[in-house]
């Protein structure tokens, strides 16, 4: 009989913690091992636990090591060898690209049903690659609206601030003020980076800024490639 995959489920809401874990269990050789609410919790867990599979919410904040972009380049750097499914309400072109970059082969859509993160669990355990159906949708829509073309999705350093500062919770004047730039700059700006980002909405921008660690970001701390540093 061959031994049951173990998998170690992380978010910050109970009711999807909940859901996830029941989800899981109706597909036979699948196992939770363990639970966790944030990311120090997730670590000391990984650290401690035998897992061989992660499936980890992408907004988890409150832990000592971050969430989004970064919690996940760090799982990667330090449990190389441990495939994640990654959790997420957010899906645009730069996301997308960077967690693929990480080596994260697998996204399921919080929206679309819950048994799809099982069968991403199946598939990452043998290696293989598993979009939930919003995600694949969105990724098909990504490459066709690229028309064959590979562009990296790159702000500047003004439209980076100036999305820091909106995030943070200042007005677009509050934000002209500061930078010492017209308000129709900063609206510029700001609607400039959204359109690179392919966001719609000052909500998925939050969740943008969110997932890549930019709410904790300095000023200092980006270059003028649009990078963190």
């Amino acid at each position: 009989m061959q031994d049951p995959v173990r998998v170690v489920v992380a978010d910050d809401h109970p009711v999807i913690l909940f859901g996830a874990e029941q989800a899981l269990l109706k597909f036979p050789g699948l196992q939770v091992v363990a639970r966790a609410r944030q990311s120090t919790e997730l670590v000391k867990l990984l650290q401690t636990i035998a897992c061989d599979v992660l499936v980890t919410d992408l907004a988890m904040p409150g832990g000592q090591y971050g969430d989004g972009l970064p919690l996940i380049g760090y799982l990667r750097r330090n449990f190389p060898n441990l495939p994640i499914v990654v959790l997420t309400m957010l899906e645009n072109a730069a996301l997308l690209k960077r967690l693929s970059e990480l080596g994260v082969t697998s996204v399921v859509n919080k929206s679309d049903d819950l048994s799809h993160i099982g069968l991403a669990v199946q598939h990452v355990s043998r290696n293989l690659e598993y979009m939930s159906p919003s995600v694949k949708a969105s990724l098909d829509t990504l490459r066709m609206n690229a028309g064959g073309k590979n562009e990296d999705v790159m702000l500047s350093r003004r439209e980076l601030e100036v999305v820091r500062l909106f995030v943070s919770g200042m007005t677009i004047k509050e934000i002209a003020e500061q930078l010492n730039r017209s308000i129709k700059t900063i609206s510029t700006q700001k609607n400039t980076a959204m359109r690179k980002l392919g966001i719609e909405r000052d909500s998925e921008l939050f969740q943008y800024a969110q997932s890549n660690g930019l709410l904790n970001l300095s000023s200092h701390s980006v270059d003028d490639t649009g990078s963190a540093s």
